[in-house]
């Protein structure tokens, strides 16, 4: 199939695009360098010209719930519309567990936007919730430190391996919508402090960790909130596995 990746450039996005390479699908990578601005909505046209499905797999800059929701709601108003254009009979969209039970963080308040545009448009969709990527501790370190320090929640999580989450988006592009597709998660559970050190640690990176409630991420995701549903699909790779990975591959000559 010839399939659209919009956030081709991400974490997720390009991970995704060589999965679908790897799968024998024809991917067509969409972001701001390949000429396509999803806010805008230039380039889209061009983009989308034979593609059968769409995976969705933006993000957004920092920025206040404000912004970010009316950067997500410009950029998936523009995808569907031209989407609806082109022919497009399957739309995928990258979501996160839970989305809808926790008020989180602006990035949370975007997502739920997407899924609100997603769910009452015309092209025939599936979400897929994910839990946090394995590097999520990490990034939300970067956001609070100052000075050596930084301050998270110790947070319960099942987190999973970017590269899985890429394989799970690829195969569910290759099937019929479904609609609300059951929760994807990691092999096992964590907490974010502990992940965060481990994974600064890999890096080679020296930071001070906090656990604290009264960081960016509050009490309104403690305790069960962020894990996954009893169906859930469980990913296979663990996160003893890719800080293994990311070791090595601080540890190759560049």
């Amino acid at each position: 199939m010839r399939v659209a990746v919009a956030g081709a450039s991400g974490n997720i996005g390009s991970l995704t695009v060589a999965a679908l390479r790897r799968h024998g699908h024809d991917p067509v990578p969409m972001s701001r360098s390949q000429g396509v601005d999803l806010v805008a909505g230039t380039g889209l046209d061009a983009a989308l010209t034979g593609v059968d499905v769409v995976i969705d797999a933006i993000s957004a800059p920092a920025a206040d719930r404000e912004a970010t929701v009316a950067y997500f709601g410009a950029a998936t108003r523009n995808l569907l519309r031209a989407e609806q254009d082109a022919g497009v009979r399957h739309h995928v969209l990258l979501s996160i567990v839970e989305v809808h039970r926790i008020a989180g963080t602006a990035h949370y308040s975007g997502k739920r936007e997407q899924e609100r545009l997603v769910s009452a448009g015309d092209v025939p969709w599936t979400i897929v919730p994910f839990t946090q990527f394995f590097d999520f501790g990490a990034t939300v370190a970067t956001w609070t430190e100052s000075d050596g320090t930084a301050y998270l929640a110790p947070l319960l999580v099942q987190p999973i391996a970017p590269a899985d989450v890429a394989e799970v988006l690829v195969e569910v592009a290759s099937g019929p919508p479904q609609g609300r597709h059951r929760d994807v998660a990691g092999p096992e559970r964590h907490d974010l402090v502990d992940m965060a050190r481990r994974t600064h640690r890999a890096l080679g990176r020296e930071m001070r960790l906090v656990p604290t409630w009264e960081a960016i991420l509050g009490p309104d995701m403690a305790g069960n909130v962020l894990l996954p549903g009893p169906d859930a699909r469980i990913a296979p790779t663990t996160f003893d596995d890719w800080l293994a990975d990311q070791e090595a591959g601080r540890a190759r000559p560049r």
